[in-house]
């Protein structure tokens, strides 16, 4: 358990190293043994709802690696305890605490021989209102440009070696190719990228998409204007992240959100527990 409340007086503190992680945040680990505070917090949570923000394939696989056990070995027998594949491990964040933010996983596409700058800005045209931008853009820059324009709706910026667009306010041709998918989905300026730009623009598939064939996914602003300016990418598109409403109001919906649509901060480092299945 990750403990970051300074006043739980009986929750002893690991003897081992206290590593910091590349950005500098330190992380710390609490043993809490008092079985009060843990049915306190058992309690506490018996009628939340959790949000698996961060490692839905592996809750996954926790689930069909305990039916598969469930199979073969069937249910303990004069045992009070539970099986060890009949738990997983998890962390609880609370995700209206100030310090967690979401961060935007931006789009590099490259591979494409019949680019044109002139093209896409064009065709664009169909789908959202396109403004052309100074090409010289700074990272800082263009994420002060895309959060100003993401207060009235979609903003997305789309960067070449040598110019710079500006893609918002969606025409009724953006709505079309989205009625298919869930309304609290529709508004995602992700969604919109990927179904409106990267597939009707761009006719990249939605397998090449998942596949990563013609597109990357990259966290540095910086690293994807690098990418394009030195010629290793036709052009990188620029997004605002997912807002934490509507990721919660997605996830009670029963859905999923897209693909690398989220990244939250700080992250947890891997590896500090191992739960032992055996």
């Amino acid at each position: 358990m990750i403990a970051r409340d300074r006043g739980e007086r009986r929750a002893r503190t690991i003897p081992a190293h206290v590593p910091r992680d590349e950005y500098g945040v330190l992380h710390q680990l609490r043993r809490v043994t008092d079985p009060s505070i843990i049915q306190l917090v058992c309690g506490k949570m018996r009628d939340k709802k959790l949000i698996i923000a961060d490692g839905h394939h592996r809750y996954e696989t926790a689930l069909n690696y305990r039916n598969q056990r469930r199979a073969t070995q069937g249910a303990a027998s004069g045992s009070s305890e539970l099986a060890p594949y009949e738990l997983v491990m998890m962390t609880f964040i609370n995700m209206d605490s100030p310090g967690l933010v979401i961060l935007p996983t931006h789009r590099v596409v490259h591979g494409l021989e019949s680019f044109s700058p002139d093209a896409l800005r064009d065709r664009a045209r169909s789908y959202f209102s396109v403004e052309e931008v100074d090409p010289a853009i700074t990272a800082n820059r263009a994420l002060g440009i895309l959060r100003a324009a993401g207060k009235a709706g979609t903003a997305l910026l789309g960067i070449t070696a040598n110019r710079a667009f500006l893609f918002d306010t969606p025409r009724p041709a953006a709505n079309s190719l989205l009625q298919t998918l869930p309304l609290l989905q529709q508004s995602l300026d992700v969604v919109q990228l990927h179904k409106c730009l990267l597939e009707g623009v761009l006719g990249i598939s939605e397998e090449a998409i998942r596949d990563q064939t013609n597109v990357n996914y990259v966290r540095d602003t910086e690293e994807a204007l690098t990418r394009v300016r030195e010629g290793s990418a036709n052009i990188a598109f620029l997004i605002n992240p997912v807002r934490m409403r509507q990721v919660r109001d997605i996830a009670f919906a029963g859905e999923v959100l897209p693909q690398k649509s989220t990244d939250f901060y700080p992250k947890l480092l891997s590896g500090l527990t191992i739960y032992a299945l055996e």
